[in-house]
């Protein structure tokens, strides 16, 4: 049976429109019982309650804090600030399963792309939010990450928490998080912190992927103790709420299904074009006929 490009087109999208629209059917039931994704719009799940990030420029952090580094002694935060150095900060958790580690990662190779160097121009100081993290944990992911960057980094610096002191911090610098009891995990922002070398906030970056420009002009522009608001604020969470299963997925997960639709609508426009294509090459031959 011949089938027409018109058809073939039909046929793709009617899969597609099947595959985005109906949910599994676990989870169908499970929309019949709970109903969940009934949360007015702007409105956040109880999950993510309180977290996000305040922006809190010019305020300036308590260099007393106390850590575990990575070599298993305390520290106080003020070993980091020093010689006009701006200080980059992270706070992450090193046992987490997707956002921590994006958020790194695209730290790291935004930092290979700029002529700096941790520990000659300025410092990065990446602070687990979770107390079960040890300072061997904080060895471990210090080795991979200056693995990754390929070129030695004495000022990158991972610690742990130390007296709740990791909270402290985070509550310094607008970086709000809660812990969730029942997945046994981190619901918090993607974002880094920029700091002057005195120890107060200059700039906030977000997201899982930054412009080495953007950084390079944030640590100029920190060194000399200046403070800039961020332009574009797209905050990401740790966990996104899914309302086909009622609760929050890994990042990634919704990330993947942005792309199925992108992916629907690229192959919609392709389409729609052969289309118009075949109706203009039927008009030439018929014009040719004529």
């Amino acid at each position: 049976m011949k089938v027409t490009l018109r058809q073939f087109g039909i046929v793709l999208l009617a899969i597609a429109g099947v595959a985005l629209i109906v949910p599994p059917v676990q989870a169908q039931k499970f929309d019949k019982l709970q109903q969940p994704g009934t949360l007015p719009p702007g409105v956040r799940p109880r999950q993510l309650e309180g977290v996000g990030v305040e922006e809190k420029l010019g305020n300036p952090i308590d260099l007393s804090l106390q850590f575990i580094g990575e070599n298993g002694y305390p520290v106080a935060l003020s070993e980091f600030f020093h010689k006009g150095h701006p200080v980059i900060l992270n706070l992450v958790y090193f046992t987490c399963p997707m956002l921590c580690t994006l958020v790194l990662n695209g730290e790291t190779e935004a930092m290979r792309a700029i002529p700096w160097t941790p520990g000659k121009e300025y410092e990065i100081v990446t602070i687990s939010i979770d107390p079960q993290d040890n300072f061997d944990t904080a060895r471990k992911k210090k080795a991979e990450y200056l693995a990754s960057y390929d070129r030695p980094a004495a000022g990158w610096h991972f610690l742990v928490d130390k007296d709740g002191d990791a909270k402290k911090l985070a509550e310094m610098v607008g970086f709000h998080y809660r812990y969730d009891e029942r997945i046994q995990q981190f619901a918090h922002p993607a974002a880094i912190m920029i700091l002057t070398p005195e120890g107060r906030m200059a700039r906030y970056l977000y997201g899982v992927r930054y412009s080495p420009r953007d950084i390079r002009f944030a640590l100029a522009e920190a060194s000399e103790g200046r403070t800039t608001m961020a332009v574009e604020k797209i905050l990401l969470f740790c966990y996104h709420y899914d309302p086909t299963v009622g609760s929050y997925t890994l990042f990634a997960m919704n990330l993947m299904r942005a792309g199925g639709v992108v992916a629907v609508l690229l192959l919609a426009s392709y389409i729609l074009w052969m289309l118009k294509m075949e109706k203009q090459r039927a008009a030439r031959i018929k014009e040719g006929l004529a």
